[in-house]
Parts: structure tokens; sequence; C-alpha cells
């Protein structure tokens, strides 16, 4: 015979407090990582749009690298392993906040370099002749001309990449980062209460997703983006 269910949700409701002081941190991590991450893909992205080949393999090395590799995997090892090697030489240490920060960046970066490379390449280039004929250098027509259009054409694609961003977020809890779900694991190791507090920690990613996705979708609408 089965036993009895016994939930006892006003432990969820009690640690609400707690999760949502982990929100901040969630939302700090991506955020500023993203922001890096962005710059890093820019400049990735239009190398792979280069006709320089040594500008274009060094590019393509660090995007295939990165995507081919986890996240997790990529956070552990700035947390560990280049710690270690920073410890022995410059008696130098990153703390888990910057190597979760680090590790959106650079694995985001990866990612953004590919949407900003087609983008790019989805501008007609017709457009880039007819900004030539007009005496624009060929930097003035990136700048006035594709760039424009191409960044419209990256919001979608960023947007999603800002919710799989903050989703990763989760899983600097193993580098200790005080996140919306390490706070729900401490929460858990002195209440017991594993599927009520998972339950509200999965609601309040859903609900920050759904905020987002909403945000973005009023942006796209407000742009035209097509």
């Amino acid at each position: 015979m089965g036993g009895s269910l016994n939930l006892n949700w006003e432990i969820a409701i009690a640690s609400l407090p707690t999760l949502l002081s982990g929100i901040k941190w969630t939302i700090l991590i991506t955020v500023v990582g993203l922001f890096f991450g962005f710059f890093i893909g820019a400049a990735m992205g239009l190398a792979r749009t280069t006709k320089n080949k040594l500008v274009f393999g060094i590019a393509t090395v660090y995007v295939e690298t990165i995507r081919g590799t986890p996240i997790l995997v990529q956070a552990l090892y700035l947390y560990f392993g280049v710690n270690q090697v920073l410890q022995q030489m410059f008696a130098l240490q990153i703390n888990s906040l910057t190597a979760a920060i680090i590790a959106i960046a650079i694995n985001s970066g990866a990612y953004i370099s590919e949407i900003v490379r087609g983008a790019i390449q989805s501008i007609d280039k017709g457009q880039v002749e007819a900004g030539r004929s007009l005496g624009l250098s060929s930097l003035k027509t990136f700048y006035y001309i594709v760039w424009p259009q191409a960044f419209k054409r990256m919001i979608p694609p960023l947007g999603n990449q800002f919710i799989i961003s903050l989703k990763d977020t989760s899983l600097f809890a193993v580098i200790a980062v005080g996140e919306l779900l390490r706070q729900g694991q401490l929460v858990v190791a002195t209440t017991f209460a594993a599927f009520e507090i998972y339950t509200f920690v999965s609601l309040i990613y859903l609900m920050l997703t759904l905020s987002i996705s909403f945000v973005l979708r009023r942006i796209e609408r407000r742009l035209d983006v097509s």
C-alpha cells in the first residue's frame, strides 16, 4: 500500500523571501554577462564575415570551441581550472560570481557571433553597392546602411539568447553562486521540502522568462521587426 502524500506549501511560501533574494543575482549575471557577450559576439561575428583568413580562422576556432562544449564545463573550468593556475602563478583568484559572469559572456558571445554574422550577410549586397556609389566609404556604408538593418533583424534571436542565458545561470549553483536555484537548494537542505521548493523555483523561472518574452514581443512590434 502506498503512503499518504504530505506536502507543506506553507514552508514554500515562507521561503519566498529567500528564493526571491536569488533573483537579483540571476538577473545580474544574465545582464552583465550578455552585455560583454554582445561585444564579444559582434567582434567575432564581424571577424567571421572578413576575407582575412587569419582573423576568420581565430574567430571560427573560438566559436566552434565554445559552442562545442557545455557551459557547465566552461564554468567549472573557469572557477576551478583557471583559478588553480592564477593562484599558483599570481596568487590571484576569481570569485564564483565573476566566474559565472565570464562564463555567460564567453558562451553567449559564441552564439551571438552567429546571430551577428547571419544578420549582416542577410542584407542585400545591392544596398552596399548603392552606398558606395553615393560616395560613402566602406566603414560609413556599414555603419549607416548595413548595421541598422542588421541590428533590427538580430533582435528576435538576441531575445531568445537572453532567455537561454537566464536559464543557464541555474547551472552556476554548482560553483556556489547565490542565484535562484542555489537559494532553493539551501532551503531544501534545511526543510527537506524538495517538491514544494523546486515547484516554486520553477514557477519563478517561468514568470521571469514569460515577462522577458512579453517585453521582447512589444519591442519587436514597436520596431516592426520582420
